[in-house]
């Protein structure tokens, strides 16, 4: 009986990740890579031209971002399954990459081994999160002074998010405009409405709170 082969897209801004998981998903018998991108622009012409039926997403890309890339995927092609892979808290993230369209998130400290687990789960028609992801959604209980930090910043939309991420890594609202294909004036609106949301007294407490932020997340 022939086995079923499933084309596999890697999308991701840094090529030796791209290499890393080309060579671990050639060794597997039954996955295929179709094609890598490393911006949303090449990862949806690839969506198809090459019709895979995986793909391994990074949330933060040079050009695009990962969430936004998976709802466009999804809109295209109903029928592909997506594994958004990050470096960033999965506390944070892997909820709003389900909601998304993906159908699962793995953090990329996490082995290289995990990868194809979380891939053929996918293609079970299952949802892949870590043990520890699973049990936070479950049973909803959070009540240190971390995880309520976590709660506030839930509250930012998508875009608030990007833009608070970037205001942490140091960029001015002129960089951030450019980055992200905005005009100064929506950046602008960005911060104030990220400030509300967060009761920052002035843009010297969000460019303070966005650094603690970026460092704690990057832990």
């Amino acid at each position: 009986m022939k086995q079923d082969v499933y084309k596999v897209l890697i999308v991701d801004d840094h090529p030796i990740v791209r290499e890393g998981l080309d060579r671990l998903l050639s060794r597997q018998k039954d996955l295929v890579v179709c094609g890598q991108a490393e911006d949303a622009s090449q990862a949806l012409n690839l969506l198809e031209t090459a019709s895979p039926d995986l793909a391994i997403v990074d949330i933060s890309l040079a050009l695009g971002n990962g969430l936004d890339l998976v709802r466009q995927m999804r809109a295209k092609n109903t029928d592909i399954k997506i594994l958004v892979s990050s470096m960033h808290d999965e506390t944070l993230y892997a909820e709003r990459a389900l909601r998304a369209g993906a159908r699962g998130y793995i953090n990329k400290q996490q082995a290289t081994a995990k990868i194809v687990e979380a891939l053929r789960r996918i293609l079970g028609g299952r949802i892949y999160l870590s043990d520890r992801m699973t049990d936070r959604l479950l049973s909803r209980v959070a009540d240190s002074s971390e995880e309520q930090k976590k709660i506030s910043v839930d509250r930012l939309s998508n875009r608030e998010l990007q833009v608070l991420e970037r205001i942490g890594n140091g960029l001015g609202t002129a960089e951030i405009a450019t980055r992200m294909n905005l005009s100064v004036k929506t950046v602008e609106t960005y911060r104030q409405r990220i400030r509300q949301k967060l009761s920052l007294k002035n843009g010297a407490a969000l460019a303070s709170f966005a650094s603690q932020w970026v460092l704690e997340d990057a832990k």
